[in-house]
């Protein structure tokens, strides 16, 4: 195959060379001297080698879209994962959405791709982070059409999902014939978005694949084997899923890049650890190998479980070295931080005499690492000698450094050295920031000390100037209405509200109810009042009447409806309660 023209630009033609021939996806071989022997057929790209390309490119969106354009001028292989992929990597760059997102969105439909619902969520993140709300609104409306049409009825793709998901466990493909009878010819793309429709039902969607692939005039290719091997990326098919694996392997097909990252993300997330470990092996091995960065991260996500398996840690670091020929500071940490979270601080130790001599000076990351692995096995005065080690070796401890000293403490009960050396810390100029509030607030509460959690959340929050996070302002809410300090809850609940989050309202009713006075009541429903007197949702004060008949304060209950506004007081939903309870009452 002739190598693809150059774009207009010789220096965007010298990078795309440069890459092409850094991952030896494409021929960039001159013709040869007459000398020379004649260079073996340069192979032709494939569906995963412009994926793996695009994915590579993606860090430069303007670069990646040439990238593209030349491929499809070359008449290379360009799926719904390409266009996906190209569509998030425009959607990555905001300010640009107008020159380039937007007019690619209108190629990829015309070219009969849709677009998926990862691509989708990932866009409008995108523009809402940027501002972009014009941009925001019309994705947001382009995504509900494209569900409104994906279920129409007439929709051959809708239809056949359907087909698909009202398949017995055990159905047989006789049963497919009848239900997919009107089905149009098949094509991969009309596979793949079957597939996709019924990604929720492994089992099934293997099925359709199956069947599929026996109708005459149509083989399955890469893409449909990716697309079926994303679906099967779970617990309950996981057999199914290697059984795949191999016979992509045995019929020559990759795992393309955009699928490996898709499921490496849902291997993690479902702590599916060792299938994530074998996946990251089975793709060092082939052509198309993630990045450098991976193994690091995977690694981190071994020692973040509560019981990390190190034989695990150890196949991803073997891997890596048999790939890449040296480790990396990012890999001497995460093998560090599974053995200090195992408790083996001996092999830790040696880690760090290897990592030294590999020219990687141990920092506060590393040095975090063996303080939470000290505090976790209960070691925590030796934790705090670490500290003392860094600084004689010139590293003078972080935030960081300091927050696992002091969350370990909490961890182990010891609230009070850990308020100890937050002191230690602010006196050293170290600033504390949400995390380290959040870590003291919960480890005061854990020791039912609840009201020194308030008095230092309040002097480190209006005092101090800290913005805390929501779920320390629900946390220390919940802790405070639990003690019945309904004052105190309340005061954080105004102040919740002055810094923009969203009250934390729903625990407030059932304890007011419980304890409080009619006065609290009306404090409460005044608290949630917005700045132009506009009142909370009449679901609050349906709340608040329902736990108080719960509690059985019925007059009470009806001398807080008289007080109400009058749109709450005739809303229908409330006036049914009412009357639901009286008619209980006299009966």
């Amino acid at each position: 195959m002739a190598p693809p023209p150059p774009p207009a630009s010789s220096h965007l033609r010298l990078l795309l060379l440069t890459h092409l021939r850094r991952h030896r996806l494409f021929s960039t071989a001159t013709t040869p001297s007459p000398s020379a022997s004649t260079p073996p057929p340069a192979a032709a790209p494939t569906t995963e080698s412009v994926l793996y390309s695009l994915r590579s490119l993606s860090k430069d969106p303007s670069l990646a879209l040439a990238f593209f354009r030349r491929s499809a001028k070359s008449g290379h292989p360009l799926g719904s994962a390409a266009y996906n992929l190209m569509l998030r990597t425009l959607a990555s760059r905001p300010p640009s959405a107008a020159q380039h997102f937007w007019p690619f969105l209108s190629d990829m439909e015309a070219a009969g791709h849709s677009v998926d619902q990862g691509t989708y969520l990932a866009a409008l993140a995108s523009f809402k982070k940027a501002s972009l709300n014009a941009d925001y609104a019309s994705l947001t409306e382009r995504l509900a059409k494209a569900r409104a049409d994906a279920q129409a009825a007439g929709n051959p793709v809708s239809a056949a999902a359907a087909a698909v998901r009202g398949l017995e466990e055990d159905g047989s493909h006789q049963d497919l014939d009848k239900m997919l009878v009107e089905l149009p010819p098949l094509t991969e793309t009309a596979v793949t978005k079957v597939l996709r429709e019924v990604r929720d039902h492994p089992v099934k969607a293997l099925a359709f694949f199956r069947w599929a692939g026996r109708q005459n005039g149509y083989k399955h290719e890469s893409v449909a084997y990716n697309a079926m091997a994303r679906v099967l990326g779970r617990e309950e098919s996981v057999r199914e899923f290697w059984e795949l694996i191999q016979e992509m392997k045995a019929d020559g097909m990759h795992l393309d890049i955009d699928t490996y990252v898709k499921l490496s993300r849902q291997f993690q997330k479902r702590h599916m650890m060792t299938e994530a470990v074998e996946l990251y092996e089975l793709m060092m091995d082939s052509p198309y190998k993630p990045s450098q960065a991976d193994g690091p991260l995977l690694l981190r996500r071994i020692a973040l479980g509560p019981s990390p398996d190190l034989e695990l840690a150890y196949r991803v670091v073997r891997k890596y070295e048999a790939v890449y020929e040296f480790k990396s500071k990012d890999v001497f940490d995460g093998i560090h931080r599974a053995l200090t979270s195992n408790g083996r601080f001996d092999e830790a130790a040696e880690v760090m005499y290897d990592m030294r001599g590999a020219g990687h000076q141990p920092d506060n990351i590393t040095y975090s690492q063996l303080v939470f692995g000290l505090c976790k096995a209960n070691k925590c005065d030796e934790a705090r000698k670490v500290f003392d080690e860094m600084e004689a070796e010139g590293c003078v401890p972080d935030l960081k450094t300091w927050t696992m000293l002091i969350q370990g403490h909490c961890a182990a009960g010891e609230v009070d050295k850990a308020l100890h050396y937050l002191t230690e810390m602010i006196e050293k100029n170290l600033d504390a920031d949400a995390d380290l509030l959040d870590v003291m607030v919960k480890g005061l509460c854990n020791q039912d000390k609840v009201d020194a959690a308030h008095t230092l959340f309040v002097e480190m929050v209006d005092k101090g100037e800290l913005s805390p996070w929501q779920n320390t302002y629900k946390h220390i809410i919940s802790e405070l209405l639990r003690v019945k300090k309904l004052e105190e809850a309340l005061g954080l609940l105004k102040s919740m509200k002055a810094r923009k989050f969203p009250p934390f309202a729903d625990p407030f009713p059932p304890k007011i109810a419980e304890y409080g006075t009619l006065e609290d009541a009306r404090d409460f429903l005044e608290a949630l009042k917005g700045s132009v007197n506009t009142y909370p949702a009449y679901t609050v004060y349906l709340l608040m009447f329902k736990s108080f008949f719960a509690e059985g304060r019925y007059s009470e209950a009806q001398d807080l409806l008289y007080k109400c506004p009058f749109h709450i007081r005739k809303h229908h939903e409330i006036t049914k309660l009412f009357e639901s309870i009286k008619a209980k009452t006299t009966s």
